[in-house]
């Protein structure tokens, strides 16, 4: 026990001290500043024409084209329009890389002169759709760190699995493409990564070891009730009551039930019921997310939203409700070891000041399903803001930025989509073999 508790704590203190030799930096460096004009120009098209979850048909065929360009065996229609490109190089580690595909189904407000006028058909009505969490960016330091390794083949050994998942932003495409047989059709990785663009200052990267993102499960109720006039209630059985009742009363198992210490959150985003003023309904539907770090919270804060949900409506005598808690994505918890060693060549490379650890986000990614499988693995942020309006922002009474799924969400290109290519391409080259 002592012996492999000594070995696991020489690997952290030699991985976090471990650092690329300073030509392998320059190299990436001098190569990533070469190819900007082909990824901005890849950039802008991807931004002026996002496809919703599962309908990445043209984004998939665009990424496919200029992976077979840089050498790469590609496969097409992996979880549906997922896209799985391996570059072989001899013995050593089998190291992936993810990037997503889908944009989310609303209107670009942003102004630029690339914006999305884009539009698609999502449940059954059309509607906008654009980049807004910044998947752009993602795809576009992923062709580049693609680029980046396969022209530095004579410097490092093993196997790149470059994959572009599809569906992201409903928590499904890595399901898919796990399910279509990525890791056994395909080698399974030693190693995994994964950016995601945050509102902070371009030129920084953000990261931590344990959980970096939440675990997300869905609400969707059916509050049931009996129509009748709307000056009549005596006459009818009220389901908006019912469920405004469950929307206050739900927050008290976030802020009486749930350890203050820990994080969780219920969100109500959504409440269909109703045509006009004067007739009460006969339903209602609510619908919202649950976050968590933990299982432990995770669990209380299911079992509170059934509680409160058949409790509100048993207090109107009303129908006990259809509850469905739908689970999605699990939280990525990001290898302690991976991030001491990734985190010496990142503050190498930018510098102390600009590679820090950050607390995790609250959002939720399915990228959790690849790490699950048993993979070291890291996720991490890059910036895509101007520092000067970053600062701004964090000033009292600044002007705020625009945050992921902001229509006014707009990284600034350059230097966002340099800093994350380098930062991948250094993470990746780090752990191959050489």
């Amino acid at each position: 026990m002592k012996t492999a508790l000594i070995a696991v704590l020489l690997l952290a203190t030699s991985s976090a001290s471990a650092q690329l030799p300073a030509p392998l930096k320059t190299d990436i460096n001098t190569r990533v500043n070469a190819m900007y004009p082909w990824l901005d120009t890849v950039y802008k098209d991807l931004h002026a024409h996002p496809e919703i979850a599962f309908q990445e048909v043209r984004t998939a065929g665009k990424l496919a084209h200029e992976m077979r360009k840089l050498g790469f065996e590609v496969t097409e229609k992996v979880g549906k329009t997922g896209i799985v490109a391996l570059l072989k190089n001899g013995p050593g580690p089998t190291v992936l890389v993810r990037t997503e595909m889908d944009g989310l189904p609303m209107e670009e407000k942003t102004g630029l002169p690339y914006a999305s006028r884009a539009r698609a058909m999502s449940n059954g009505a059309e509607t906008f759709v654009t980049h807004s969490c910044g998947h752009d960016v993602h795809m576009a330091s992923w062709l580049g760190s693609a680029r980046t390794l396969a022209e530095m083949k004579a410097t490092w050994k093993g196997t790149l699995v470059f994959i572009a998942q599809p569906a992201e932003e409903i928590v499904s495409g890595a399901r898919a493409m796990l399910d279509d047989g990525l890791f056994t059709r395909f080698p399974k990785p030693d190693y995994a990564f994964a950016l995601h663009s945050w509102p902070l200052a371009h030129g920084t990267v953000g990261f931590n070891a344990g959980p970096v993102s939440s675990n997300s499960d869905a609400i969707e109720i059916v509050f049931r009730g009996r129509g009748g006039h709307g000056s009549a209630p005596d006459k009818s059985l009220d389901p908006i009551l019912v469920a405004a009742r469950f929307v206050v009363d739900v927050q008290t198992v976030v802020s009486r039930e749930k350890d203050p210490k820990e994080f969780g959150v219920v969100t109500i985003g959504a409440i269909q019921g109703g045509t006009v003023g004067n007739i009460i309904p006969d339903s209602v539907q609510v619908r919202g997310t649950i976050r968590s770090y933990s299982p432990a919270v995770r669990a209380r804060l299911l079992d509170g939203v059934r509680r409160v949900a058949n409790a509100s409506a048993a207090m109107a005598g009303a129908p006990a409700p259809d509850v469905q808690l739908i689970s999605g994505g699990a939280a990525i918890v990001n290898s302690e070891a991976l991030v001491n060693r990734t985190e010496a060549v990142f503050k190498d490379a930018f510098g102390a000041a600009n590679a820090q650890r950050m607390p995790a986000m609250t959002a939720s990614e399915d990228f959790s399903l690849f790490v699950n499988e048993g993979i070291p693995s890291m996720f991490f942020f890059t910036g895509v803001y101007d520092p000067q309006t970053v600062l701004e922002a964090e000033r009292e009474g600044g002007k705020p930025i625009a945050f992921n799924h902001s229509p006014f969400y707009a990284p600034v290109p350059e230097p966002s989509i340099k800093t994350a290519a380098q930062a991948m391409s250094l993470a990746v080259l780090n752990v191959l073999g050489r």
